[in-house]
């Protein structure tokens, strides 16, 4: 009973009253975040940003988790019931979903949605609680050699996450790197490219950064297509749960599905777009009936939806452990804990045990919560849906402003926001992705930090960064990651 110790000081950490009403507010405002097409979860904990400055680490790390695990879920309802999914977690979930909802399940849909995305969930957590104090066990053996490889493969993940354009992806990135060398160097103590201007002495400020490129542009873009918002014809919702014998059936798709979605989630770059593909089609090469699948068959609801919710925990492997993001939520979610003062990594599960226990804790509860909203609220979502977009859209815009001013009360960080929004809004006009000037802005500073101290330590010797094994172990995957992104990218031969 011993090992269960941290997780129950979680949970009475958790469910305490000062800290649970922050899950909630994360869980329930992931879901309606990601029913409501055009926001994501990575906008999601942007608008929380504000929030997280006014409670401690561990209850701003649980809520981030709720809003994660939440916006996940909540893409497949809108997914379901207008054929649009949230999140492009929930792409997979429109092929079987939305022809429930013509054949009048909606309900039905998006129970079995609930149920597997709950069980997902929770399945990963328990993946996570096992795989990380072992990886992160590992990692306290890391120096700045090993450090600095490491940070090298997390900016491959760039070519990761650069969508349909690997050169677009790898400019972006580049752009990040540039406005991440802004400011003061940190080995010589110089001003660099501020331009004598005191408020580049200290660099971008993140918190501005990360509201303009992700929420701000987004509002941009959602406004332009205003007059397409809202009106949609509300389905019927019919029965909300399975038959017995249904979910027996389930359970042989839920289980692979969410293990399918954890190990996706676990290799950095990937997200829940592919596990819930994958996840599909492995449900549908193995089931007894394939031919159902994309007529309205609740096993093609549930593969998508366990494996996307199975990516949650397994994202939060290599992000805690090594401080290198999953996808692109956890990207934000990086820059998030940056700012509020938790650097992941080893050394968080030695000093700050009790910032794990809760995240554990949490991701479990969030789940919990998940199964609980879903159907004391299925007949809210089709409310949620129909919020105009004109009201919806301006809303998100205040708030971005009013997060951005609470960062130092100046109007200079408001301004810094509109920049990035503008830069962010022609980025998505002209297909350059978000997510590699994130990655740019938060690991090149840390890659300089880590080089510079290797250098030193070693008096300027550079072949000290190919001398440890596990460096060089980082150096091929990097490789081998880069050269699996090109063979991927569109208009590759093998594409």
């Amino acid at each position: 009973m011993e090992f269960l110790q941290p997780v129950l000081s979680g949970f009475a950490f958790v469910l305490h009253p000062a800290h649970f009403p922050f899950l909630f507010i994360g869980v329930a405002g992931g879901i309606a975040v990601g029913a409501l097409p055009g926001l994501t979860g990575s906008v999601g904990i942007i608008l929380l940003l504000p929030f997280l400055f006014y409670v401690d680490s561990s209850t701003a790390l649980v809520m981030m988790c709720g809003m994660f695990c939440g916006s996940i879920y909540g893409g497949s309802i809108s997914a379901i019931l207008i054929s649009t999914p949230g999140t492009p977690s929930a792409a997979a979930t429109v092929l079987d979903g939305y022809p429930m909802a013509q054949k009048g399940e909606a309900g039905k849909a998006i129970g079995v949605a609930t149920i597997a995305s709950a069980a997902g969930g929770i399945i990963s957590t328990f993946c996570l609680m096992f795989i990380a104090p072992q990886l992160a066990g590992f990692a306290l053996e890391f120096g700045p050699e090993e450090y600095f490889a490491l940070m090298v493969f997390g900016l491959t993940i760039i070519a990761s996450v650069s969508g349909k354009s690997l050169t677009k992806g790898l400019i972006a990135g580049v752009f990040g790197l540039m406005i991440g060398v802004v400011g003061i160097d940190p080995i010589v103590g110089y001003a660099r490219y501020s331009f004598d201007i005191p408020s580049l002495m200290t660099g971008f400020p993140l918190l501005p950064v990360l509201i303009g490129l992700f929420a701000i542009s987004q509002v941009f873009v959602q406004l332009e297509k205003v007059h397409k918002a809202g009106g949609e014809t509300a389905p019927v919702l019919g029965n909300l749960l399975p038959t017995a014998r249904e979910m027996l059936g389930l359970v042989k798709v839920i289980i692979p599905s969410s293990l399918i979605g954890t190990l996706i989630g676990v290799i950095p770059g990937t997200g829940g777009a592919i596990a819930s593909f994958l996840a599909y089609n492995e449900a549908k090469r193995f089931s007894k009936h394939p031919e159902r699948f994309g007529t309205g068959c609740i096993e093609g609801v549930a593969a998508p939806e366990a494996a996307n919710n199975g990516t949650t925990g397994g994202a939060m492997v290599p992000l805690l452990t090594l401080g290198i993001p999953g996808d692109v939520v956890t990207a934000v979610m990086l820059g998030a804990l940056m700012l509020i003062g938790v650097r992941p990594g080893p050394l968080l599960f030695t000093e700050t045990p009790e910032i794990i226990n809760a995240v554990y804790a949490g991701l479990l509860m969030a789940n919990v919560l998940i199964l609980l909203l879903g159907f004391v609220s299925v007949r809210l979502f089709p409310m949620i849906l129909k919020v105009p977009a004109a009201t919806l859209f301006p809303l998100v815009m205040a708030l971005c402003f009013i997060g951005s001013f609470s960062l130092s009360n100046s109007s200079y960080d408001m301004t810094i926001a509109l920049i990035f929004g503008i830069i962010g809004y022609f980025m998505q006009k002209h297909g350059f992705p978000a997510a590699p000037v994130v990655l740019g802005v938060i690991l090149g500073p840390i890659a300089e930090d880590v080089l510079g101290r290797a250098l030193i330590t070693a008096y300027g010797d550079w072949t000290t960064l190919l001398r440890s094994p596990i460096a060089i172990f980082f150096y091929v995957i990097s490789v081998t990651s880069v050269a699996y992104s090109m063979r991927r990218a569109p208009g590759s031969p093998t594409d």
